[in-house]
């Protein structure tokens, strides 16, 4: 019996991570049907790494925070959901469907 490369054990965990529910790295609600992906240091600050969100929480966040204020943020470990609009949106979002979509307002 020949023994299973490393490259397939590598890629057998991979697609089982990504066929388990994933939730919001937001609102930690499962995912629905679409998901986007938001950069928790944003592009523009050398963020390279993305993280799962419903459309909805991308959309709050950003209208929420510029991106010089998400990167303040991870610089100063300091959550997203800490904030009092962030925290108004999350006991609101918390009982609705994973594919629940609104009109998002942009904070004033």
């Amino acid at each position: 019996m020949a023994r299973r490369a490393r490259w397939d054990d590598e890629q057998d965990a991979r697609a089982a991570e990504e066929a388990a529910p994933q939730s919001c790295w937001l609102c930690g609600r499962l995912l629905g049907k679409r998901v986007e992906w938001h950069h928790p240091i944003p592009k523009s600050r050398g963020g390279r790494t993305t993280v799962p969100v419903h459309p909805i929480c991308h959309r709050t966040i950003h209208a929420t925070f510029s991106n010089v204020d998400l990167a303040r943020h991870v610089e100063d470990g300091v959550s997203l959901t800490q904030d009092p609009a962030i925290q108004r949106f999350l006991a609101w979002i918390g009982n609705k469907p994973p594919d629940f979509n609104a009109p998002t307002r942009k904070a004033r």
